[in-house]
């Protein structure tokens, strides 16, 4: 048998060769300002990790307006989606702004040795512990109320708002002066800061853009605890860093948000076709058309049985009898959902309006239904089904939710094979689908959506029950969206996630494509030591040693992009 040490050696050697080409490139980047080492911050020595009594202390020790509770914090320890809990150290109730930019201050002078970071929580509907912080501390918007809501009139009139305020509670504000904002999501019981780290989506999207097109101003404070005031002329790099920006660049604790009149009344009209080709033909004509629908929404329904008669309890049928000899049985149904916003005075020109956008359609005459609600009623459609979950106890349960957004040429691809194979069966809860402009986005901010003009969000909207063992399970449900994510990344370029969430570095930089060497440049400026935003794992809070990892693994790359353009 050969003796194992001249391998033994030879590795050694091998590895010996490696460390000095490491620190050989060290020492030669030494000077050099590189992004990544800002990302994770500078080590300030080598300190010992603080002990969770010791943090406590330390934290005490800040003069709040309002105050930190260190017990009973199992509440911000979950989310809607009820797969997470990672239980904070304490949690931040500000009354002030300054309590918010304190606290970062305090922990970020703490420098790398620390373990802390802080996420920003709103109404609690991350769905993957975007907005939790394990160990560390979670600030709780909702307790920041000041300033209250200002809302200004006139030719161009916006509201000002909290971070932590929810959307419902600014439309039933900006109604007393006969103004609304502009874009929605689905659901108004959400903060503004939540939506606009993310995107904020509806059906007024196609029109108006996603609510982070529809911002004149933000207060940020960043995690190095400075208080900023941004819009697009003033501080425009933060500015737009933090749109979409999933938290990582600064907590939104105020916003200044575009308000157009509202109206009193909506026409809210549904009907189906059977083929997925003429359904998208049919929105991406309603979006492209200049006087069109107000809000433009789709749905699939795959082997549901009744669609039309429960929708009766809601909708009167264009023609009663046609309706009731629709048969739904064991097919794949594409539903297009329209709106438009009118006064009573409007009602005649509204009508004809919606006859003419009609008439250009392809759907099943059969399937036209429709209704004239109240403004309000419509856009908070949603919490009117969550009550009637809540009273079932099937609201707080997991929510395996998926969002993808896939571009045009890639839909009816993913049509055949997600709605046709992969989700054969009936599923857990709704499948939204809806194409947008990206001519409405604006690409300086931190979103990364498709490469063509026209994309489709497409909402997997599963719940699961935690007694279920077979499709309806949350082993099943997850399982079935990597099959689905598997099949976009091999076979769909172009297609990306909405409220994303991936495990490692590597995704992220994946996900953000050209956009990843700006973002580490802006979290290098504006979160040095990566306290911000732990829960969506795209940066892991630093260490001296995984700062030094970091930052050389970042040199390499530089040095192997740099010799492959020299090739």
């Amino acid at each position: 048998m050969r003796s194992p040490f001249p391998s033994f050696l030879n590795h050694n050697k091998i590895l010996l060769f490696k460390i000095c080409i490491i620190l050989f490139i060290n020492c030669a980047t030494y000077r050099t300002n590189l992004c990544f080492t800002k990302c994770f911050g500078e080590p300030t020595g080598d300190p010992p990790i603080q002990s969770s009594s010791k943090l406590l202390s330390s934290l005490e020790t800040i003069s709040l307006d309002g105050h930190f509770s260190f017990k009973n914090n199992q509440a911000e320890a979950k989310d809607f989606g009820k797969r997470y809990h990672m239980l904070p150290l304490a949690v931040l109730h500000p009354h002030s702004v300054r309590d918010i930019s304190i606290t970062l201050k305090h922990i970020f002078q703490m420098g790398s040795g620390t373990e802390l970071t802080v996420a920003a929580r709103g109404h609690g509907h991350s769905l993957q512990g975007q907005a939790q912080a394990l160990r560390g501390v979670v600030i709780n918007m909702e307790s920041l109320k000041e300033p209250a809501m200002q809302v200004h009139s006139g030719n161009l009139p916006w509201v000002d708002v909290p971070g932590g305020e929810l959307w419902i509670n600014i439309l039933h504000e900006t109604l007393k002066h006969g103004l609304t904002p502009k874009s929605w999501t689905d659901y108004l019981h959400l903060s503004v800061g939540g939506t606009l780290s993310n995107a904020g989506i509806s059906g007024q999207a196609f029109r108006h853009g996603p609510q982070i097109s529809n911002v004149h101003q933000l207060e940020i404070v960043t995690g190095k605890g400075e208080v900023v005031t941004c819009s697009a002329q003033q501080n425009a790099d933060l500015f737009y860093s933090v749109l979409g920006g999933l938290g990582q660049f600064g907590i939104i604790t105020r916003a200044r948000i575009s308000l157009e009149s509202a109206p009193k009344m909506v026409k809210w009209i549904r009907t189906l076709y059977s083929d997925f080709a003429i359904f998208s033909k049919d929105q991406e004509h309603l979006i492209s058309t200049k006087y069109s629908f107000d809000y433009i929404e789709g749905f699939v329904l795959i082997n549901r049985t009744g669609i039309l008669n429960n929708w009766r309890s809601s909708f009167d049928p264009k023609d009663p009898v046609q309706a009731s000899q629709f048969v739904s049985d064991r097919t794949t149904l594409y539903c297009l959902e329209m709106a438009m916003y009118f006064n009573s005075e409007e009602t005649e020109t509204m009508n004809k309006r919606i006859e003419k956008l009609l008439s250009q359609l392809r759907y099943i005459p059969a399937t036209l239904f429709q209704s004239e609600v109240p403004y309000v009623e419509f856009l908070d459609r949603v919490h009117i089904s969550e009550k009637k979950l809540r009273e079932k106890g099937l609201w707080e349960v997991p929510h395996p939710w998926m969002n993808l957004m896939i571009p045009r040429s890639k839909i009816l691809d993913f049509a055949a094979e997600v709605f046709d194979k992969i989700l054969s069966d009936s599923t857990s809860g709704p499948i939204l689908i809806y194409p947008v402009n990206k001519s409405k986005w604006n690409n300086k901010t931190s979103v990364v959506t498709p490469d063509e003009e026209i994309f489709y969000l497409v909402g997997f909207l599963f719940s699961a029950l935690p007694t279920s063992t077979g499709k309806q399970s949350l082993e099943y449900i997850l399982a079935q969206n990597q099959i689905i994510l598997d099949y976009c990344v091999r076979d769909l370029p172009g297609c990306t996630q909405y409220l994303p969430h991936y495990s490692s570095q590597d995704e992220w930089q994946a996900h953000f494509g050209s956009k990843w060497r700006v973002l580490m440049e802006r979290k290098s400026a504006y979160d040095p030591l990566s306290i911000l935003a732990p829960g969506q794992r795209i940066f892991q809070k630093a260490t001296p040693v995984q700062h030094l990892v970091s930052k050389t693994n970042h040199k390499t790359s530089i040095l192997e992009e740099e010799n492959a353009k020299m090739i």
